[in-house]
């Protein structure tokens, strides 16, 4: 449920002007509920960002989200992480 909420709330927000980016972590869902920019990673639920104590996976992780931010949208943005960033 928590992927679908955040994805809808990530819609309004966008309507207002503001760009939205989330990790996700079931594409599956994201791909359904579509929200305006997304980055899917494959890690267990409860790890978006990798593994704890793993400050390189998880910046790499939070900066290939942050990247989908300036991109302009005509319909919604889903990328999968590459560990090769």
């Amino acid at each position: 449920m928590c992927h679908q909420s955040v994805g809808l709330i990530q819609s309004v927000i966008e309507k207002s002007g503001i760009p939205t980016v989330s990790v996700t972590l079931l594409r599956e869902v994201t791909e359904r509920v579509r929200p305006p920019r997304a980055l899917a990673v494959d890690r267990p639920l409860g790890y978006p960002l990798g593994a704890p104590r793993d400050a390189s996976q998880q910046k790499r992780i939070l900066m290939a989200a942050l990247e989908l931010l300036p991109q302009p949208l005509c319909e919604p943005l889903l990328v999968d992480f590459s560990e090769s960033r």
